[in-house]
This record gives C-alpha cells, sequence and structure tokens, in this order.
C-alpha cells in the first residue's frame, strides 16, 4: 500500500493539498473508501479512509495512529560538498533515506563548485524517498553551511574526515565502534584542502579512507551512510 506525509497530521478528517491529491486520484486511481496510510516522519504511522475522492482536494478520515520506533539504532550525520551536477547530490539524498540517515548538511568547501544549494528541491526528493521506502522517520536536511561552521557543529559520538590524500589512514570499518551516534564529512569533487584537514583534525575528527578506490563525492558520501548502518545491524 501506498504511504503518504504531512508534518501535521492528527486523528479525525485530513485534507491533502493539491498536488497530493492529484496524484492519489488521478495517478493511484484511489477511490472513496479505500484505506490510506500516512506518517508525519516523527515516527507515527496513522491509517486512514478516503472520505472524497476530489482530485482537487482529497479528503480522508483519520482512525488510528501508532508509534514505529526508529529503526536505525545510531545517528548517522553526513556533511557533505553538493556536486557541479546537483543532480548526482539528489541521487545521494534518495538513496541516503531509503538506507538510513539521521541528518544530511551541505557544505562549502574550499574547493567546492557549487555554492547555492535549494533546500526545498532536496526536502522534496527526501519525502518521496521516505513514502517510497516506506519508513516513519524523516531524515533532518541542513541549510548549506561553511566548512568552518561544521566544526563548530557539537556532537557526542564519533568525528571522521574522510580525505583522499591523507597518508595512513584506517578505513572507516576499522575506526569506527558500533554503537556510536556517527559524524562524516566527504568533501567536494576537488577533495579538502590541507588546511581543511588539520583543521578537523584540531577539531577532533579522525581521518578515514573509505576503501581502496577513489570515489565520486556522492558514492562516498552513500558508502559511509551504509558501512555505519552495516556495522549496526
Amino acid at each position: 500500500m501506498d504511504m503518504f506525509y504531512s508534518p501535521e497530521i492528527k486523528p479525525g478528517g485530513f485534507s491533502f493539498n493539491s498536488v497530493e491529491s492529484k496524484h492519489i486520484i488521478r495517478v493511484l486511481r484511489m477511490k472513496k473508501g479505500e484505506g490510506i496510510i500516512l506518517t508525519n516522519g516523527r515516527g507515527e504511522r496513522f491509517e486512514g479512509t478516503i472520505t472524497d475522492d476530489n482530485p482537487n482536494k482529497c479528503q480522508a478520515n483519520i482512525s488510528k495512529s501508532k508509534f514505529m520506533p526508529n529503526p536505525n539504532p545510531v545517528h548517522i550525520h553526513i556533511a557533505v560538498a553538493p556536486t557541479k551536477n546537483i543532480s548526482r547530490f539528489e541521487w545521494f539524498i534518495e538513496k541516503a533515506t531509503e538506507i538510513g540517515i539521521g541528518e544530511i548538511t551541505p557544505m562549502n568547501c574550499a574547493h567546492s563548485e557549487r555554492i547555492r544549494f535549494k533546500v526545498d528541491r532536496s526536502e522534496k526528493i527526501i519525502i518521496s524517498a521516505l513514502k517510497q521506502s516506506q519508513q516513519f522517520w524523516l531524515p533532518k536536511l541542513n541549510c548549506l553551511s561553511s566548512f568552518d561552521d561544521i566544526l563548530k557543529v557539537k556532537f557526542i559520538g564519533q568525528k571522521f574526515i574522510a580525505y583522499v590524500d591523507f597518508e595512513n589512514k584506517a578505513t572507516l570499518k576499522l575506526a569506527y565502534q558500533q554503537g556510536n551516534d556517527c559524524f562524516v564529512l566527504i568533501g567536494p569533487e576537488g577533495d579538502f584542502s590541507v588546511q581543511e584537514v588539520q583543521s578537523a583534525i584540531s577539531a577532533g575528527f579522525t581521518p578515514i579512507s573509505l576503501g581502496a578506490n577513489r570515489l565520486r563525492t556522492e558514492t562516498a558520501a552513500l558508502v559511509a551512510c551504509h558501512t555505519i548502518n552495516l556495522m549496526n545491524q
């Protein structure tokens, strides 16, 4: 069954916006009387029934709610420099949402090729991935932050910086300890500058490798996310 999202849901009457209404009635061809599942992205699962199949303002009656524990045992925060080709960054946030991630921060670095970022578009991609993967916890998407501001973020857990040209780094798999929240920095296509790496190490980040192969930014970010998830299953 398809799942729908709205940040504000409560038992009783509920109206979908025009975009969601058209999708439900025109695309999915759902009818009055059919059951639906919704989430607010904060762990609540709602069940209801369509009461009005108007394609401009579909309405439902929400009759049941249940709290769903977060299936991800640790909080994963990936700060990553948006790629020049924004579709590749959008691919990352979609797949990371499907796999399971707690927080994403786009990051502006010394070698960044993209210095602007549209939060609204990325939030829609995350919501779509949430619904497709039938999850109930919406990842947090932060606004674009500078590298220096990222280093000032208070985080209780393990902190890593994945850097291509740094020698004698441990792999993430070896450096990460199961059960800990994790904050990973992934640089732009031109990688982090030497000064950025030194600043990150001074701020408590451990330099790591994501393997022997040189990875694209979006691939590296997804590998980091997936590695932490696998190690906590």
